[in-house]
């Protein structure tokens, strides 16, 4: 596991973009972390790391999947809304988790079942503690 801090939405959308550099085709990296931890900006910067327009990216909160074409095809979950696995299903994602992109799943730990054993888990956490903008980002399965 590698740990990464963030002090500013810069922070994390940097972290995010140079995991993207690193990204390869048929990669899932699942995002876990609380509402307003930061799950959005992190895929803005992955996004923009994949050379995507950042301000095309938005969180899918109710499409659960948004596709865009950069370097890769890639594919932003957000599964949030998912009342159940069955639910998932009727997104086809398993064309997306097993095809030639790039997914980033939010709340990937709801669907944790459906997810191939191969994945790079990222924990975003906030630490009031040290400043309202503080994220700690762990990353388990890739190292930057």
């Amino acid at each position: 596991m590698k740990l990464y801090e963030s002090f500013s939405e810069k922070d994390t959308k940097k972290i995010g973009f140079l995991l993207a550099e690193q990204a390869k085709a048929g990669e899932i990296y699942c995002l876990k972390g609380d509402l307003g931890a930061g799950k959005t900006i992190f895929a803005k910067g992955f996004a923009q790391g994949l050379g995507i327009k950042q301000e095309d990216v938005t969180s899918p909160t109710f499409t659960i999947v948004n596709e865009y074409q950069g370097n890769l095809p890639f594919y932003h979950f957000d599964v949030y809304r998912i009342a159940s696995l069955e639910g998932m299903e009727d997104t086809g994602y398993e064309d997306y988790f097993f095809g030639k992109g790039v997914c980033l799943v939010e709340w990937a730990e709801m669907i944790e079942e459906l997810l191939p054993k191969e994945v790079i888990w990222i924990s975003i956490q906030k630490e009031n503690e040290k400043g309202n903008d503080y994220r700690k980002i762990m990353v388990e399965g890739r190292t930057l």
